[in-house]
């Protein structure tokens, strides 16, 4: 009983020390623990993401992928995917500046999730020496491992090495694009698609369609997206393993975030997001007025407007009485050529193309004269289109009862599409002419103008030329 009342009393008097040794000391006498992060210590050189576009010339013209090898180089670039959605997979796209970017890449990861590590605005340094620079289908440029002729996927346990997390977490900004000012030079980038709207197509008076849980959605799910400013569209890609696919489309205009990329084979861009939440689409449809009365086969007998383009000065403007050659963006107008070659045309042709020509943007019309619809009980047009590699360039056929008939209101006026004429696409012969049909007008409910309208891509790789002839108008 002596030896525990001994150890006890010891015990107090421990207890009693603690304490006074504890009342005795300030709270700010004690250092608050760090838990923070310092920047990585890089040793080597670090270099703009943007510099990788060197190696990639020099790939093209080994036409493999460039290794590089002691160099001890770094690239610095920001994190712009994510694959928490499961919309990207074993990729992380990263471009070269939080604004305003002027190089992106997808870099091949055989890892996922990578999300966790690597969230959207993370810098990061990449170690270069071992890796590989090349492009896929398409011409997108990756980084990986050499795999033979091919980039392949970093190991997942050379992750570490190979990516440095720093400590910064930025705000990427997109860039602001309308879908004409697409071209290679933002893929791999973030960006935002202003004035744009999924297709009509997609919706019925009782559902939406999914962005990629429909019976006929293989690999991917893609939808067409189409500008409320220009004729162009894109194929906006959704994976079937993104737990967002069974979402319904939203159906109104408005804007899209995510990354231009080129499909699986490269033969298009495509445009894939982070997640829906990128999506704001809540603004009225933007849908165009649409002229369909279907097609004829024998056109009524008198002539209203007949025009073959032969009593033009070939490689000089069109230039005839009651036409309208309006220049709306560029410098091209409707010309009027004459060739032998294998694209030969008819006699003397109307032609516009933007290629070589240096222009940012290219919109050229060639209008008809006014056209008696009211007046007449039948009545039909009829033309002939060829093209010259057209490229991401495209004709249309529009009519407008509401153009006062004036250059600077041409843009001001309602122009609806003719959809029952065949234009020449970019996949037909560039030496054929063909045939929009006989075309049914009857219907049109004023009297009015056709307009041809040509709409370069902005990019002078893929700006093309198309070539016009035989235009007949015919009333009953």
């Amino acid at each position: 009983m002596k030896m525990m009342k001994t150890k006890i009393q010891i015990l107090v008097f421990l207890l009693g020390v603690l304490s006074t040794s504890v009342s005795c000391v300030k709270d700010d006498d004690f250092d608050t623990p760090d838990f923070s992060q310092s920047p990585p210590e890089i040793e080597g050189t670090v270099i703009s993401l943007s510099a990788l576009e060197g190696a990639l010339t020099q790939s093209d013209n080994m036409q493999s992928p460039f290794t590089f090898e002691d160099t001890n180089t770094y690239a610095e670039a920001y994190v712009i995917s994510s694959d928490e959605s499961g919309n990207f997979f074993r990729e992380l796209i990263v471009q070269d500046q939080t604004e305003n970017p002027s190089f992106g890449i997808a870099i091949q990861i055989n890892a996922s999730p990578l999300f966790t590590k690597f969230e959207v605005g993370r810098k990061i340094y990449i170690q270069l020496d071992g890796l590989s620079v090349g492009r896929r289908p398409g011409n997108a440029p990756m980084l990986g491992i050499k795999d033979g002729s091919d980039v392949g996927l970093i190991p997942e346990a050379f992750l570490d090495e190979v990516l440095i997390r720093d400590t910064l977490v930025a705000e990427i900004i997109p860039q602001q694009l309308q879908l004409s000012d697409l071209s290679f030079s933002v893929v791999n980038t973030f960006s935002e698609l202003t004035d744009v709207q999924f297709s009509s197509q997609y919706f019925s008076s009782d559902r939406a369609l999914t962005y990629a849980s429909e019976p006929f959605d293989e690999f991917n799910g893609e939808r067409i997206i189409e500008s409320c400013k220009s004729p162009f569209e894109l194929i906006f890609s959704t994976s079937l393993f993104a737990d967002f696919k069974g979402l319904s489309l939203p159906p109104g205009t408005g804007s899209m975030k995510g990354i231009l990329t080129r499909d699986f084979t490269g033969e298009f861009f495509t445009f894939n997001i982070n997640t829906p939440e990128d999506v704001l689409m809540n603004g009225e449809r933007c849908d165009p007025q649409i002229f369909s009365c279907g097609l004829e086969t024998i056109p009524p007998a008198n002539v209203l407007i007949s025009q073959d383009f032969e009593n033009q000065n070939t490689n000089s403007p069109i230039n005839i009485d009651g036409w309208t050659n309006y220049i709306e963006a560029g410098t091209q107008p409707w010309e009027a050529f004459e060739s032998n070659s294998a694209n030969s045309s008819l006699g003397i042709s109307a032609r516009v193309g933007s290629s070589n020509s240096g222009d940012e943007s290219s919109i050229s019309w060639l209008i008809t004269p006014k056209i008696s619809i009211e007046s007449n009980f039948k009545i039909t047009v009829e033309f002939k289109t060829s093209n010259s590699f057209p490229d991401a360039s495209i004709l249309e056929v529009l009519y407008s009862s509401n153009w006062n008939g004036t250059e600077e209101d041409v843009t001001n006026a309602d122009w609806g599409d003719v959809t029952d004429a065949s234009v020449v696409s970019d996949d037909q012969f560039f030496g054929d002419w063909i045939s929009s049909g006989l075309i049914d007008m009857s219907c049109f409910d004023r009297d009015g103008y056709i307009a041809f309208k040509y709409t370069g891509s902005g990019d002078e790789n893929q700006d093309g030329t198309y070539e016009l002839d035989d235009i007949f108008i015919n009333v009953e």
